[in-house]
């Protein structure tokens, strides 16, 4: 019977052995406790930074709510410029991208990212008063305009694909340098998300407005998602189940409310493996 019994136990050691050796990195490193690294820039309203480092944005309100109802609170934020983010996650810098990004084709080969959390439009700044009446990436191409973007964003490949040449495409580190971009003359517009191209105008004194969403094509709005490496399947396929159950509750709303994140942003029936066939 003792024989038996030590063969029964190795047996189970061996089983539990090897599932843990099994799991993903991520999914390790969190059940033994260690901090679960959220990689992000400073994009208001998705994303950024507060007094003491801390993940704000609604981006970062979603993830955290997510996590917790998995049982992670444990959560160290690291802050970089955007065009950091997907290298950052590949070199381990991070666990997962936080940031607000959107799922497109390029970027699906390079992360996996989580079901939608939200279906967002894009938008430019112009000076007040729009004095070369930009609406649209046909405008900024038909006028011989300049647009200036953050590297990285998804928009200097949306003016390619509109035939704006390359030399009319400033990409710049930052949202900072969009808006001093388009203040000082030196672009006709600034192109980004429409949340960001809002706040942007809201903090220029009146000197900048905002394009209307709506006039741009239905193949330009996008939706978002949360990612994370490639290797880390299980820890996807956890977080995307608790993320089914935490998408569109009151906590949620409330959560994301305070930064500007409402019903309407909620991404639909889309799945990520078809907008990751057609962004």
């Amino acid at each position: 019977m003792k024989a038996i019994l030590a063969t029964i136990a190795a047996t189970a050691a061996l089983i539990i052995g090897a599932t843990s050796a099994n799991a993903d990195e991520l999914t390790d490193r969190a059940a033994a406790g260690r901090p679960i690294r959220i990689g992000f820039a400073h994009e208001i309203p998705w994303a950024y930074p507060g007094d003491k480092n801390e993940p704000l944005g609604f981006a970062n309100a979603l993830a955290l709510g997510v996590l917790k109802s998995m049982g992670y609170t444990n959560i160290e934020p690291v802050v970089t410029d955007w065009g950091g983010l997907i290298p950052g996650l590949q070199a381990g810098r991070f666990d997962i991208i936080t940031g607000g990004m959107y799922i497109t084709g390029k970027r699906c080969k390079n992360v996996s990212f989580a079901e939608p959390m939200g279906k967002f439009g894009d938008s430019f700044i112009v000076k007040k008063g729009n004095p070369k009446a930009i609406q649209t990436y046909q405008d900024i191409k038909q006028k011989d305009a300049t647009m200036v973007t953050v590297a990285g964003f998804v928009n200097a490949d949306a003016a390619v694909k509109e035939g704006i040449p390359d030399s009319k495409i400033m990409q710049v580190p930052s949202l900072t340098e969009v808006l001093a971009a388009v203040k000082a003359g030196r672009a006709d517009a600034g192109a980004g998300n429409d949340f960001a191209m809002k706040d942007l105008a809201a903090s220029s004194s009146g000197e900048i407005e905002v394009t209307n969403s709506a006039a741009l094509p239905d193949w330009t709005f996008n939706w978002v998602a949360i990612a994370f490496k490639p290797e880390d399947k299980d820890f996807l396929k956890a977080y995307n189940e608790a993320q089914a159950k935490y998408l569109g509750s009151p906590e949620m709303l409330e959560a994301v409310g305070k930064f500007q994140y409402t019903k309407a942003q909620l991404p639909g029936d889309a799945k990520t493996e078809w907008v990751c066939a057609n962004r």
